[in-house]
């Protein structure tokens, strides 16, 4: 029998949503920037460094060898999570950041020379645009951005218009940690592909909402951060095609990577740990596992079910507050709602309302350039996650009009 998802017994999950704020119960809509962890996660760090913490891969004691294992078991569970064809195409970085930085350093740099073009769109966050002016500045290739529409949405046309002989990359994220628009990634994948280029996905907003299947998307690099998907910071995914990843040079040089190591040369492993040199975040990782098994056991359908009605719901509500105005009205939206509001600016916006034991964010979210293309500075952003409730959109909505009385609208 399907189990229902339980909203009041998933938030019992979450001991820091038990915790106040300004005398106030704490409401998180913070959960795109991080979000907040479940018990399980919390038990599985602590009983890991507690009982179970040992340098992995290069031991032959007990407790390198369990800790070896639970840690690569995770990497069974990312790619079955992900519906990857092979653990072994699962790269642990310490981020979505990191893992970006990788592809372009790796692939990038091997691959990418002069009069080359690397197609993102302007809505990206920064992690999915400076690694690319970073290889740019190295190879002489040049990128080419994107639009979207002024409601938020994402032409495909758009996109392939600016397609050339020369476009070698397309990176786009999953979902716009701003807009909230779903990307049709698996459209982008083709497009790409259809024109003898690769395309690389910044899951970090996609894979906490909704179920993901890289071999339906048929990208060739699917990257996110465990900190956003209720897991520990300091650990994520680059997940790339087996054939693609073999034929890349490493990123890093180190411990762990390598075959054979003479005073001038080396041979380096096969993939995955040709990618990761060093001693990893290894609790972090096992921890990862557990955030894994979390979602797991709600079933990531459920998660996107539950989000999309509470995400209507908090437009639906925020539409009575007085001054109030979207900010990626797109109907086929995700995880995030931002919006400004006339008679305050967000920052200030955010620092009032917190008196209300509220957490948003505001600012430019990391996307500056989507941020310019819009004519804005900053906007104020409340965004979901599998814990948030309707009445949170009920207190933000009730917080925001006192926001206005303190500004004399």
């Amino acid at each position: 029998m399907t189990k229902e998802f339980n909203s009041e017994q998933i938030r019992a999950k979450f001991p820091f949503l038990s915790r106040e704020v300004n005398e106030k119960p704490i409401i998180y809509l913070d959960s795109a920037a991080s979000s907040q962890k479940p018990q399980q996660v919390l038990d599985k760090l602590l009983s890991t460094y507690s009982h179970g913490y040992a340098n992995i891969h290069r031991g032959l004691h007990t407790l390198s060898e369990e800790a070896t294992n639970a840690y690569e078991e995770v990497r069974f569970k990312i790619a079955r999570f992900i519906n990857a064809s092979s653990k072994d195409e699962v790269i642990f970085t310490s981020g979505a950041t990191m893992s970006l930085n990788l592809i372009a350093n790796s692939y990038g740099l091997q691959n990418l020379k002069s009069g080359d073009e690397i197609l993102i769109t302007v809505a990206e966050h920064h992690a999915n645009i400076i690694p690319w002016q970073m290889l740019c500045q190295k190879t002489g290739a040049k990128i080419v951005a994107v639009p979207v529409d002024n409601d938020g949405c994402f032409n495909t046309k758009e996109l392939k218009d600016r397609v050339t002989k020369n476009t070698k990359i397309i990176s786009v994220p999953h979902v716009s940690n701003v807009l909230g628009t779903i990307f049709p990634v698996k459209e982008i994948s083709a497009i790409a592909h259809e024109n003898n280029a690769i395309c690389v996905v910044d899951g970090c907003q996609g894979v906490i909402h909704m179920p993901v299947d890289i071999q339906d998307i048929d990208c060739d690099f699917y990257v996110f951060s465990g900190h956003k998907l209720y897991g520990p910071s300091g650990i994520g995914v680059c997940w790339g095609k087996a054939e693609i990843l073999a034929d890349m040079p490493p990123f890093l040089g180190g411990g762990d990577m390598i075959d054979d190591v003479e005073i001038e040369s080396a041979t380096y492993s096969q993939p995955p740990s040709r990618f990761e040199a060093g001693t990893p975040p290894i609790a972090e990782c096992i921890a990862l596992g557990a955030a894994v098994d979390f979602v797991t056991d709600i079933g990531m359908d459920k998660i996107a079910s539950h989000e999309k009605s509470l995400l209507l719901y908090g437009h639906q509500r925020l539409a009575s507050v007085r001054g109030l105005s979207f900010v990626g009205t797109s109907p086929n939206k995700s995880g995030v709602i931002s919006f400004t509001l006339d008679a305050a600016h967000p920052h200030d916006i955010s620092t009032l309302i917190d008196q209300d034991g509220i957490a948003i964010r505001a600012g430019h979210h990391c996307a500056q350039p989507l941020m310019k293309f819009l004519n804005l500075s900053s906007t104020a952003r409340a965004s979901i996650a599998v814990y948030s409730e309707p009445e949170d959109f009920d207190a933000l909505a009730i917080s925001l009009e006192k926001v206005n009385r303190i500004f004399g609208a």
